[in-house]
C-alpha cells in the first residue's frame, strides 16, 4: 500500500519553507500541477555543476527523492534532464535551489 500523497503544491512550499529557514536561495523555476504533479529538486553547487533530484517511489511506494545523474553532473546535463522530464510530463515542478553544500532539505528517503 502506498502512502497518502500530498498535494504538489503544499509540497513544494514546504521545500522552499524549509530552504528559506537556512537562509538558502530557492525558489520554482516552473510551475506544475498544484495537485497531483511530481517535483524535481535542482541544486545549484556552483558555476557549472549541479545536483538533480526527482520525485520517486520505492518498491513498498514510500516517497523519496532519486538522484538522477549520481552526486554530481554538469549543470548542461542537468538541464537536458530537465528538459526531457518536461516533455514527458508537463505537470512537473521544477524547484532551484542556489546552495554549494549541496544540503538536501527534503522530507523523504534518498533513493
Amino acid at each position: 500500500m502506498t502512502e497518502p500523497r500530498l498535494k504538489a503544491s503544499l509540497l513544494v512550499q514546504a521545500i522552499l519553507r524549509r530552504y528559506d529557514l537556512e537562509a538558502i536561495p530557492a525558489y520554482i523555476r516552473r510551475k506544475g500541477d498544484p495537485d497531483a504533479g511530481t517535483g524535481i529538486l535542482t541544486i545549484a553547487l556552483g558555476p557549472q555543476d549541479a545536483m538533480l533530484l526527482g520525485q520517486a517511489r520505492d518498491a513498498e511506494g514510500r516517497a523519496g527523492w532519486l538522484r538522477l545523474g549520481g552526486e554530481r553532473i554538469r549543470e548542461a546535463d542537468a538541464e537536458a534532464a530537465i528538459a526531457k522530464a518536461i516533455s514527458r510530463d508537463p505537470d512537473v515542478y521544477v524547484i532551484e535551489v542556489e546552495d554549494g553544500k549541496g544540503r538536501v532539505l527534503v522530507e523523504g528517503l534518498l533513493l
